[in-house]
C-alpha cells in the first residue's frame, strides 16, 4: 500500500492506542471481517507495552508539562516508557543539552509512580 499524502498528524500516548485498537478490533469481530497481520501484531504489541491506562498517561502529561524543562515530545515518551529509575529517565534525555539534577530527576519520577 502506497501514500498518496497525509491528511493529519498528531500526537498519541500508547495507552491511547491500544484503546483505539481494541474499538477497530471489536468493530472488525462484529462484522466478521478478517483481521489482518498487521493489526493482530499492532493490538499485541500495544498490549504488550502499554502499562497505564489512557487516562492517567494523559493525566501524567498534564502534569509533566507544567515542569519546567519539559518539551512536549519528552512529556509523551515519558508517559509511553513510564520510566522507574533514574537511569532510564537520563536515556530520554540524552539528546538534550541539558542536564537534569537529581532534585528534577527525582520529581519527575514521583509524578511517573503517582500515575502507574
Amino acid at each position: 500500500m502506497k501514500v498518496k499524502r497525509i491528511i493529519s498528524e498528531e500526537r498519541m500516548l500508547l495507552p491511547e492506542l491500544r484503546d483505539v485498537l481494541l474499538s477497530v478490533e471489536a468493530a472488525r469481530l462484529e462484522s466478521g471481517d478478517e483481521m489482518f497481520y498487521e493489526l493482530r501484531k499492532s493490538i499485541e504489541h500495544a498490549n504488550h507495552l502499554s502499562k497505564t491506562s489512557a487516562e492517567k498517561a494523559r493525566a501524567l502529561v498534564d502534569e509533566l508539562m507544567k515542569l519546567e524543562k519539559m518539551k512536549e515530545d519528552i512529556a509523551y515518551r515519558i508517559a509511553n516508557l513510564m520510566p522507574r529509575t533514574r537511569d532510564e529517565l537520563r536515556a530520554i534525555y540524552a539528546k538534550e543539552r541539558f542536564n537534569l539534577t537529581t532534585e528534577e530527576l527525582d520529581e519527575i519520577l514521583d509524578l511517573v509512580m503517582t500515575h502507574f
